[in-house]
């Protein structure tokens, strides 16, 4: 069961494509956070949600919002996916142990191995304020997110 509006968003730790940590903790009381999981790299629909966020990055990433993508993809998949597609925000891996972060938000699907396209806006205080979930070839509007982080 995915994650819903007021509940405290889990903390995660998890190697973005260049390999550094990246921990949704490191954010609290800094930045709101865009929170996006995609089913696979290099696929039509993530390709195509990723690359419409990146034109529209300064929405999503600035000094009061932070965004992380995360798969189940390795790293390194995920950086030849970040180099191809010229990504400019951390992708991060899910890979091992295999989809622990998107269990814990409820967007894992056991039986693809992968997570859905579930989307989580979070406070600066860890609380999920906004989220979205959609199967996996049904790409989400990131209008929406824009909407949720200015009713923050």
């Amino acid at each position: 069961m995915p994650l819903t509006e007021g509940d405290a968003a889990p903390d995660l730790e998890l190697k973005d494509q260049h390999g550094r940590t990246v921990r949704l903790g490191d954010f609290a009381g800094a930045k709101h956070v865009v929170l996006m999981f995609f089913p696979f790299a290099f696929t039509g629909v993530c390709t195509g949600e990723l690359r419409a966020v990146q034109a529209e990055l300064a929405a999503f990433q600035n000094d009061d919002v932070q965004l992380l993508a995360v798969s189940c993809d390795s790293m390194h998949a995920l950086r030849a996916f970040s180099d191809a597609e010229g990504l400019e925000f951390p992708l991060l891996s899910d890979f091992w142990p295999h989809g622990t972060a998107s269990r814990a938000y409820g967007v894992f699907a056991e039986d693809k191995g992968c997570a859905v396209r579930g989307t989580f806006v979070i406070d600066k205080h860890g609380t999920v304020r906004w989220t979205v979930v959609n199967g996996l070839p049904d790409a989400r509007d990131l209008h929406d997110y824009a909407k949720a982080l200015q009713a923050l």
